[in-house]
């Protein structure tokens, strides 16, 4: 049985991989700090350990074959947090000998990002966040040129869903959802690109079973779901069986409020990427590993209401029921 160590287990990403992981047969542990690691999935065994820590990371992932980096500091700390982090993972990766995976974001592709973006499309930055993730992925293809330590980055857009809250689905998209309201942070006809989180899983765990085919540094992109706003709200009402009022963003305020709120400050940073059209080409991927199965945008958004305790007026069943109706 391999073993995957899933750092911040008990987060967004780190959850549905560890899901999908134990589903396909893998001994997964996960490592988290202090309390963290009591919210793990069943069956998962539980590492505290401080990713700050070098020490201590290695020691917890001793013994892995597949290390799935899904830490992520606030917004807030990553000038100060995600480098550091970075030069720990790959200690422990060397140390162990693992490969290392990474989820990867659009942000190194700056404002300079398009329709069908694949894999080598220049990385420009743009943003102080996505300079931050390019310095990174340069970080481990080093590593994999000079020491030897695999890295697979798997990029997909905005995730959504999963059972673990925290995305824009949640935060803005469907945060009033209990008041039939629909929120949509740009124009309703920019595609934008999003992963439903527990497909996302199950790709990661494809990539891993094959990391001995593939090259020292290997980055997929994750086409996952392509929408507009005007698709979104279209398979909400679709999933929910009603209608609901849309509203904005007031961009302007964010950003005034970002004087004073670091975290306005950063989020409004981001803005850009709601009125650009954007998606990933997920061809190199599926040459790697097969076309995977995907769920259909009503049936995941069905299913992320549903285990996020989103929608106020339906009960449980109503939600699957109007999913699976919509699917």
């Amino acid at each position: 049985m391999p073993t995957i160590v899933i750092l911040g287990a008990a987060g967004r990403v780190g959850d549905a991989a560890a899901r999908a992981s134990l589903a396909a047969g893998w001994r997964v542990r996960g490592v988290g700090r202090g309390a963290r690691t009591a919210q793990m999935a069943p069956g998962v065994e539980p590492v505290a350990a401080d990713a700050a820590d070098r020490a201590a990371l290695i020691d917890a992932c001793r013994g892995a074959d597949v290390i799935l980096n899904a830490l992520n500091p606030q917004y807030t700390e990553w000038a100060d947090k995600v480098l550091p982090m970075a030069e720990a993972v790959l200690a422990a990766a060397e140390a162990s000998g693992a490969t290392h995976m990474l989820p990867g974001n659009v942000y190194n592709f700056g404002y300079g990002i398009g329709l069908d973006t694949a894999e080598d499309a220049a990385q420009q930055g743009g943003t102080e966040k996505g300079r931050i993730r390019v310095a990174m992925e340069a970080l481990f293809a080093r590593a994999a040129a000079e020491r030897g330590v695999q890295t697979i980055v798997l990029r997909a857009g905005d995730f959504y869903g999963g059972r673990r809250p925290g995305s824009w689905l949640d935060l803005m998209i469907l945060a009033k959802l209990k008041r039939d309201v629909f929120v949509w942070p740009g124009p309703m006809d920019v595609p934008h690109a999003f992963a439903y989180l527990p497909d996302l899983a199950r790709a990661f765990v494809a990539l891993a079973e094959r990391r001995g085919e593939l090259a020292r540094f290997a980055r997929f992109h994750f086409a996952g779901h392509t929408l507009t706003g005007a698709a979104m709200k279209a398979a909400t009402e679709r999933a929910l069986g009603r209608p609901l009022a849309r509203r904005g963003v007031p961009w302007t305020l964010l950003r005034a409020g970002g004087l004073f709120v670091p975290m306005l400050r950063e989020v409004a940073a981001m803005a850009y990427l709601w009125s650009t059209p954007h998606s990933l080409d997920g061809h190199r991927l599926a040459g790697a590993v097969g076309t995977l199965p995907s769920t259909d945008p009503v049936a995941a958004i069905g299913q992320a209401v549903r285990d996020l305790a989103l929608d106020g007026r339906a009960g449980t069943a109503d939600v699957v029921a109007g999913a699976r109706r919509a699917a």
